[in-house]
């Protein structure tokens, strides 16, 4: 839940794409990423199978497989310049 009002339908697979992207940004020990975003997002990349379970004493999450595949993918995608051609 935001802590302002909110007009606009916001595209929360959109904000699950960047959030996954960011978490790319913070790899450690090779699959494990920091946690410090908006639980709502983590539990949609849980249940999506793109991250383990985030409830925990842990400071931070590990991505699966196929959250690692997409999350590089994406940070490439949004966040990297493309070549020029």
């Amino acid at each position: 839940m935001l802590a302002f009002p909110v007009t606009m339908k916001i595209n929360e697979n959109s904000v699950d794409d960047a959030v996954l992207a960011l978490l790319w940004l913070t790899l450690h020990d090779g699959h494990r990423a920091w946690k410090g975003h908006d639980w709502d997002v983590l539990g949609r990349l849980h249940e999506k199978g793109l991250i383990l379970d985030p409830v925990g004493k842990a400071k931070s999450v590990a991505l699966t497989k196929d959250g690692l595949r997409r999350s590089e993918e994406l940070f490439k995608a949004l966040f990297t310049n493309a070549p020029k051609t």
